[in-house]
Formats: C-alpha cells, sequence, structure tokens
C-alpha cells in the first residue's frame, strides 16, 4: 500500500508510455499499419543511426573509466582533510550551473577566434615556435575530445560526493589494524579501502553510464542538429527523425536503445553481485 501511489505513477508515466512506443514500433508512422519488423531493419540499415551508436558507445566506454578514476583521485585526498565539506560544495558548482551558461563559455573557448587559439597564438609568439593558431575544435574530430572534457568537468562534483561518503563510511578500525599490522599506504588502498568501496563504485558506474546518454544538450547547443561526425550523438538522430515526423523509426530505435540499456545495468547488476 506504501508503494502504490509510486508504482502508479511509474505505470502512468513510464511503462505505459513506453507500451505504446513499443507498438509503434511494428507500425507505419503515417497510418499505423502494421509493417513488422520493417521499421527495425530500416534503423539497422540507416548509415546516421550506425554513427551515432558508435559515437555513443564511444563516448560512453571513454568518460565512464575517466570520471570513476578521476573523481577517486580527488576524493581521496580530499577524504583526510578536516575542510573536505566545503571543498566539496565547490566541486558540486558545474551542477548547479544552467547548461546554456556552460555552452556558452564552451563556444567562447573553443571556437576559431576563441581564447584557447588566442592563449596559443601568444604562446607561439613569445616563443616563435609558431604562429597563429586558428583550429575550429568543433568542426574536426577534436570535438569529441571537447564533449569528453565537458562531461567530465560537469560530473566530477558528483562523483566526489559519492566516492568521499563511501570513503568516509569505512570503519575506522579497519584501516588502524592495517597499519598496525604494517601496511602502507598502497596496501590500504588496495585490500581494505577499495573492497568496501564495491556498492559506491557500482552507483557511480551506474549513473555515470545513464547521464552519458544525456550529454545531447551540450552537443546540441554547442555545434547545432548536425554537428561533426564525430558528435553525432543517438539524441540527434532522435531529435532529427522527431522534426521530420519519422515516429515509426524513432519508435523502434527507442526500443532497442532501452533494452541496450537494461541489458547493461542487469549485466553489472549481475557482476558486482558475483564479486561481492
Amino acid at each position: 500500500m506504501f508503494m502504490a501511489p509510486s508504482l502508479a505513477g511509474v505505470i502512468v508515466f513510464v511503462i505505459a508510455p513506453f507500451l505504446d512506443v513499443f507498438k509503434r514500433s511494428f507500425t507505419t508512422a503515417v497510418t499505423g499499419d502494421y509493417a513488422g519488423l520493417q521499421n527495425y531493419k530500416t534503423i539497422f540499415e540507416n548509415q546516421a543511426f550506425l554513427i551515432a551508436v558508435s559515437n555513443t558507445i564511444r563516448f560512453t566506454l571513454v568518460c565512464i573509466p575517466l570520471l570513476v578514476l578521476i573523481g577517486f583521485l580527488i576524493a581521496f585526498p580530499l577524504s583526510r582533510l578536516k575542510s573536505a565539506g566545503l571543498i566539496k560544495s565547490i566541486y558540486l558548482f558545474p551542477l548547479a550551473m544552467p547548461t546554456a551558461t556552460i555552452v556558452m563559455v564552451w563556444k567562447m573557448f573553443f571556437y576559431r577566434q576563441g581564447f584557447l587559439n588566442l592563449f596559443l597564438s601568444k604562446v607561439g609568439e613569445w616563443s616563435g615556435l609558431w604562429g597563429e593558431v586558428h583550429t575550429d575544435y568543433l568542426g574536426t574530430e577534436t570535438a569529441f575530445w571537447v564533449l569528453v572534457f565537458s562531461y567530465i568537468w560537469k560530473n566530477t562534483g558528483y562523483t566526489v560526493v559519492l566516492w568521499l561518503a563511501g570513503i568516509l563510511a569505512i570503519p575506522e578500525g579497519q584501516i588502524e589494524a592495517a597499519k598496525v599490522d604494517g601496511a602502507g599506504s598502497m596496501r590500504r588502498i588496495i585490500y581494505i579501502i577499495l573492497p568496501n568501496l564495491k556498492g559506491t563504485l557500482y552507483t557511480i558506474v551506474i549513473l555515470s553510464f545513464l547521464n552519458s546518454f544525456k550529454i545531447y544538450r551540450e552537443a546540441y547547443l554547442v555545434a547545432g542538429a548536425y554537428p561533426h561526425k564525430s558528435i553525432y550523438l543517438l539524441q540527434h538522430t532522435f531529435n532529427n527523425w522527431f522534426v521530420n515526423l519519422e515516429f515509426d523509426k524513432m519508435a523502434a530505435a527507442a526500443v532497442c536503445t532501452g533494452a541496450f540499456l537494461l541489458v547493461a545495468i542487469l549485466v553489472l547488476q549481475k557482476m558486482w553481485d558475483r564479486e561481492i
């Protein structure tokens, strides 16, 4: 009974709409006639969709390990400081900034006449090693790494907070006992701290995995609906199909994406359950 209101909300606003999308993935967009698996065949023959899938998977595989590692390398030293709470709040600042503001900063920094090129041009002028720099970072393969940098900059804060919560929850007695037994800092990290952080690591990986599929706002506002090929993501494909009223293809792609996310999360859960 306590769960009934929440469950009802999930059924009405999540499960029922998804079932409707699942049904539409087998019909035509205009007439609603049954089309079988034609919509699924169409999206897997669509080059834009395949590029978007490849870029999204690549982005996820690059960003999650970097975010987890950077967050831990920041959180572990912070856990020893008395002022960790204040510093933790500073790291959360990027999450509080509006996306449009962040995008404006990236544009000013990375576009052809932006701050980065001006800085590099000045360095080249002072050193005599190169001339003026006018690299279009958002119009070349570098755009992918600009997007990676944006994602890590924005999400490091909550990762640090989660790592800190896990580290500070480890019983101090275990660490002190390891010290008494002669374990050095690295051994304490490997044999005491990391094994106690498996639950925290699982939470961070899942949240980071889901957030990596939400980077579309930054990519769209920076480079528009048709950005450089390296940052053309699944959400770009969905947006363009929606604008063109291609709801049948969009429904089929949404079902495939939802199924992939579900399988990935179940696999991660199985891996963690086996290790724990």
